[in-house]
């Protein structure tokens, strides 16, 4: 069962600043085990930062991600990925093809830019807390 974020959440946390945005994206990640991104038919969304460095987009549910399915990303849909598959295949792919993650942008921020392995010492601290 997947995380549901509430209307009221939705708003709040969306009014969060970058880095409050990515603590709270480590922190439901780790307590539910799941990434949300958001792709079509043809693959995975992605874009650029201002050099040309290619960004994996990542959110902590569904809701947030399907926030961003607009404009150029229109006709896309929120995606879940396994905590586990994003650490085990996700991380290194990133990591060998030179790719960023970028954690909970929204439509008017841009979000968090860390490398994958960054993110996943983040998360492996996060997780840790629960053992």
């Amino acid at each position: 069962m997947s995380y549901e974020v509430r209307e009221p959440e939705l708003k709040a946390v969306s009014a969060l600043d970058e880095s409050a945005r990515y603590d709270y994206f480590v922190n439901k990640v780790a307590d539910w085990e799941e990434i949300w991104s958001v792709g079509d038919k043809s693959g995975w969304a992605m874009y650029a930062d201002d050099s040309e460095k290619e960004l994996i987009p990542v959110w902590p549910a569904s809701a947030y991600a399907a926030k961003c399915c607009t404009d150029s990303w229109e006709g896309h849909k929120p995606k879940k990925i396994s905590l586990e598959d994003w650490l085990d295949k996700w991380t290194p792919g990133m990591a060998a093809d030179g790719r960023l993650v970028v954690v909970f942008p929204l439509p008017n921020d841009k979000g968090v830019i860390v490398s994958p392995e960054r993110l996943e010492s983040d998360l492996s601290n996060s997780m840790s807390q629960y053992e």
